[in-house]
C-alpha cells in the first residue's frame, strides 16, 4: 500500500478519535480487560457502540495507537500491509498498545494480532460480530483473547444517557425513572437511535443486519425465506417452538434448513434461542426452543404491535439483562407442563417469572402456582416475580416469593 496514504489515514484518523465524544461510561468489568495482556475483543450486534466501548478502554492506558479499517483509503490494505502499518504507528509516537476497529476487512488478521500480541503489545479489537466469529478466534487466537459482547444499553446505562441519578429517591426523581422506563420499554438501547429518536434508524439497523451482515456473508440464496424466517421471529418472539413446526409454517422443505438459518441470525446477535433446562443434554437439545430477539425497539419498529405485546416486551427485556449480566439461562417446565420463565444458574438455580402484572385473580394463581411448581421439583424455598409495578413477598406453603417491579430489579445488584 502507498506509504504517503497509509501516514495520511494514520494522522487523520488520530486527529478525528481525539475530537469524538466518549459517550456515556458502559456497565462492563473493565478491570478484567486493563488488567491483562491478553487480547481484547469487543463484538456484539451493529452500532450498538462498540467503536465508543473500544475507545473507553484505551483511554486507560498512557497512550494508544488507532486505526479503523473502515476507511474508503484502505479499501486494498491486505494483510501484507500491517508491518507497514506497524511502521507508520510507532513513528508517530511509542505506545504499546494497539486499537483496531472493524478488523474483519482484512483478510488474515488474525496473524498480525497474535504476532503483535506475542510480541507484548496490548491489542483491543473491534469487528462486525457475524465476520469476527468465535470459530475463527477459537481458530487463530486460542488462549490468547477475552471477548466483550456488547448489547445496546441496559436500563441502568439508559438512565445515565438522560442524566437520570436513579440513587436520588425524591419523588420527582422516581417519576422521571419510572417514565423513563415506560420509554425503554418500547424503544429499547440503541445509542444512534436515541441520540435522534428517528425510527428510521432502527429499521436501517435491522435492514443492515440481515442483508449485509447475514445474506450477504453467509451466501444466503432462500433470501425470502430468511427474511420471512426473521419476520415471524420478531413478531412471535419469546414464544415456544420447534424446528419442525416452523419449517412447516413458513413453508421450508426441512427442518434442517430452520436450524441453520435461526444460527446465522443468532451470529448476527439479532435473535436468541433459550433452552428447556432437563438434565439430560440429550433432551435439551432436542426439545422446542423460545426465540428472543436483541431489543424492543428493533422488534417494534420491525413488526406489528399490539396491546398484548407488553408482557412479552417485559420477558425479553429481562432476558436480555440476564444475558449482560453473563448469565446461563433455560427456561423451565414441569413435568406438569407448567412452566416458569427463566431458569438462571443451574448448580445454584434460580427461579424467574415474569408477567405484567398479578391483577386478575386467574393470573395471578396461574404465575403463582407455576413458580412454586418450580420451586418443590427443584427443592427451593426462594423465587421471583417480575412484573411491571406490583411490589410484594408471597408466602406460598413455606416457599417465599418476591415480587418485584422490573425496572427496580433492573438497577438492583446481581444478588438475588
Amino acid at each position: 500500500m502507498n506509504t504517503e496514504i497509509l501516514q495520511q489515514v494514520i494522522a487523520d484518523q488520530k486527529l478525528m478519535i481525539s475530537r469524538k465524544n466518549r459517550g456515556i461510561p458502559r456497565i462492563i468489568n473493565s478491570a478484567v480487560h486493563l488488567n491483562s495482556n491478553m487480547i481484547t475483543v469487543i463484538s456484539g450486534v451493529r452500532r450498538s457502540g462498540k467503536s465508543t466501548l473500544m475507545l473507553q478502554l484505551a483511554d486507560q492506558y498512557e497512550s494508544f495507537h488507532f486505526i479503523t479499517f473502515d476507511d474508503e483509503r484502505l479499501i486494498n490494505f491486505t494483510v501484507n500491509d500491517f508491518n507497514a502499518m506497524l511502521i507508520e504507528m510507532k513513528r508517530s509516537g511509542e505506545s504499546r498498545t494497539i486499537v483496531m476497529d472493524e478488523i474483519q476487512e482484512v483478510p488474515g488478521w488474525e496473524r498480525f494480532a497474535r504476532r503483535i500480541h506475542d510480541e507484548g503489545y496490548k491489542v483491543i479489537i473491534t469487528g462486525s460480530n457475524a465476520k469476527l466469529l468465535s470459530s475463527e478466534l477459537a481458530t487463530h487466537l486460542t488462549g490468547r483473547y477475552l471477548k466483550i459482547e456488547l448489547y445496546p444499553f441496559s436500563f441502568a446505562e439508559f438512565l445515565s444517557f438522560k442524566k437520570i441519578d436513579p440513587l436520588e429517591k425524591t419523588s420527582d426523581t422516581i417519576a422521571k425513572v419510572l417514565s423513563a422506563f415506560d420509554e425503554y420499554l418500547l424503544f429499547g438501547g440503541f445509542p444512534e437511535y436515541l441520540k435522534t429518536k428517528e425510527l428510521e434508524i432502527l429499521k436501517r439497523i435491522y435492514d443492515d443486519i440481515v442483508y449485509r451482515d447475514l445474506i450477504v456473508r453467509f451466501g444466503i440464496r432462500n433470501v425470502n425465506g430468511f427474511k420471512n424466517l426473521s419476520q415471524y421471529i420478531f413478531t412471535n418472539f419469546t414464544s415456544e417452538t420447534g424446528y419442525l413446526p416452523l419449517a412447516k409454517l413458513l413453508g421450508f422443505n426441512s427442518s434442517t434448513s430452520i436450524k441453520d438459518y435461526l444460527n446465522i441470525l443468532s451470529e448476527g446477535y439479532l435473535i436468541f434461542e433459550l433452552t428447556k433446562f432437563d438434565f439430560s443434554l440429550k433432551r435439551q437439545y432436542t426439545s422446542n426452543r423460545k426465540l428472543y430477539v436483541i431489543d424492543n425497539g428493533l422488534r417494534n419498529t420491525v413488526s406489528f404491535r399490539t396491546s398484548a405485546d407488553m408482557g412479552r416486551l417485559l420477558e425479553n427485556t429481562v432476558f436480555l439483562e440476564l444475558k449482560r449480566r453473563g448469565h446461563e439461562v433455560w427456561f423451565y417446565k414441569s413435568p406438569t407442563g407448567q412452566e416458569v420463565d427463566f431458569l438462571v444458574n443451574p448448580n445454584h438455580p434460580t427461579l424467574i417469572q415474569v408477567c405484567y402484572d398479578l391483577q386478575n385473580p386467574k393470573t395471578r394463581q396461574r404465575e403463582i402456582s407455576s413458580l412454586s411448581a418450580g420451586m418443590k421439583e427443584l427443592n427451593m424455598n426462594q423465587g421471583i416475580i417480575l412484573t411491571k409495578n406490583d411490589d410484594e413477598v408471597i408466602n406460598d406453603n413455606n416457599l417465599s416469593i418476591s415480587v418485584i417491579p422490573v425496572w427496580k430489579w433492573l438497577l438492583s445488584s446481581d444478588e438475588y
